[in-house]
């Protein structure tokens, strides 16, 4: 099988067990709309951001190397695994601790508790699920996928919709789902015989740490870029304004969706394409058609703003829901640059360089953070999205001239800028429907300039989707 098609077969597998999952969790948003304020909403996006920040942390980012190394047929897979629990458990048990000084926080003060167990059952869920990827068992990976999302779904109802729990309730949905995920897979892949103590490797164990530290600070750093944003709002206007800028956030997720399920099948690829003489060929290649299909996929849900606004956000629960829509265009530009970014960074991994990706991703959120004082008080929520904006903008500037040092391939760059002339066009389209605006522009001059606007990126990407199709359907 040649490793264009591995790839897409991968990536078919993964898309399989995502879809479902990942459209079940882009439901919840209705879900939480429905039930939830905006003041709500927004510290139920503050502990996701304190649960993200700290799983990294806790973890020492041990699962990045599971992978990594797990994959890697130099390695033993039995000390790979024994390393990552022991590394997981000193983490677990420092964090314990330590954990009193959340109290600190006032936002978070009532649900400490929760947050602590919401941390160590991700963190357990996270070494489960990513041994049994880096096994390639690929189908339970993407099956545990869409049962973890359905048993999150249906413990969201009965917590939140009919128990009423609200905050409480979205935390215990997290934990149960996720303690349910990792014991499965767990017990289905039987990784209790791949664990003692006594395949304990001290050489591996610090050669997958030095692989894996340079990461925390990356992952805190994303989190800081993407999460930034709303705590800048919460203090500079509202918890209700931070709120509305949260909801409009989760539709462009849907092109990270999109990345996620070819990132996963891209990882294996790229660790067993590591020393290929035509390795720089397949970098090329590949990266000619995700950037591609995220541009179309961009355009997509740009065009159709308006529709999944009014599909996922419940404005009858709090009337300042309704602007949602108005702020998704450049999010969805700005969660595209971020998807280049995170294709660019599996060449630090691949590499081993993970160094780099930390230096980069520093550059992006202290730009982010300058960025927020500045424009927040002076444009508002727009001022937050243009910050975002520019700091990914500038992390994947940055990183397409230095990854290009450790594995040569070509790049686009007038593709790249065609593609965001033609998005940022469709956005201001959308800004114009404002109800605000003195003469919004009517629904059918939208539906024309949008569609046109989406033909229009399909006639610049169509060529590196349709070769890439004819790789994979070589024999």
């Amino acid at each position: 099988m040649n490793k264009y098609k591995r790839l897409a077969l991968n990536t078919m597998v993964f898309a399989v067990g995502s879809f479902g999952s990942k459209l079940l969790a882009f439901l919840l948003t209705r879900l939480y709309t429905a039930n939830l304020d905006t003041a709500l909403f927004n510290t139920k996006e503050i502990l996701e951001m304190c649960a993200n920040l700290l799983i990294p942390v806790v973890s020492f980012s041990i699962t990045d190397a599971i992978i990594r190394y797990g994959l890697d047929r130099n390695y033993e897979r039995e000390s790979v695994f024994s390393n990552a629990v022991t590394v997981l458990l000193a983490g677990g048990a420092v964090f314990l601790l330590l954990s009193p000084l959340l109290l600190l926080y006032a936002d978070i003060r009532p649900y400490v508790l929760l947050l602590v167990g919401y941390v160590l059952i991700s963190c357990f869920r996270q070494l489960s699920t990513q041994f049994a990827r880096a096994r390639n068992y690929v189908t339970l990976y993407a099956a545990d996928g869409i049962a973890c999302t359905l048993s999150l779904f249906v413990f969201n109802i009965i917590f939140i919709a009919w128990l009423k729990l609200g905050i409480t309730g979205f935390m215990l949905s997290i934990m149960f789902s996720d303690l349910l995920s990792g014991l499965t897979v767990w017990l289905i892949a039987d990784h209790s015989r791949f664990f003692s103590f006594r395949f304990v490797d001290r050489e591996l164990l610090e050669t997958m740490l030095r692989f894996s530290l340079p990461l925390i600070p990356t992952a805190v750093l994303w989190i800081i870029t993407g999460f930034s944003d709303r705590l800048f709002i919460r203090h500079i206007m509202t918890p209700s304004d931070a709120g509305v800028y949260g909801a409009a956030a989760k539709i462009p997720n849907l092109i990270s969706m999109v990345s996620t399920v070819f990132y996963q099948a891209w990882n294996m690829s790229a660790i067993a394409e590591n020393g290929s003489k035509k390795r720089s060929a397949f970098y090329t290649q590949v990266y000619d058609a995700y950037q591609a299909m995220l541009a179309l996929a961009a355009g997509f849900i740009i065009a159709f703003d308006r529709p999944l606004s009014d599909l996922l956000v419940v404005k009858t629960r709090d009337a300042a829901y309704a602007r949602a829509y108005l702020y998704t265009p450049v999010l969805v530009i700005a969660v595209l640059l971020m998807c280049y970014n995170q294709f660019l960074s599996s060449i630090y991994t691949v590499s081993k360089h993970t160094k780099n990706s930390f230096y980069t991703s520093l550059v992006a959120a202290l730009l982010n953070l300058c960025l927020n004082g500045f424009l927040i008080a002076e444009y508002g929520v727009h001022g937050a999205i243009a910050a975002t904006l520019a700091s990914y903008l500038v992390c994947y500037l940055v990183r397409v001239f230095d990854t290009r040092r450790f594995i040569p391939f070509e790049v686009r760059h007038w593709r790249f800028v065609l593609n965001l002339i033609i998005l940022f066009g469709m956005s201001m389209v959308i800004h114009r429907t404002d109800p605000a605006l003195q003469s919004p522009f009517p629904t059918a001059a939208v539906a024309l300039l949008e569609g046109a606007g989406f033909l229009l990126l399909a006639a610049v990407n169509f060529s590196p989707l349709m070769m890439t199709v004819k790789k994979v359907l070589r024999r």
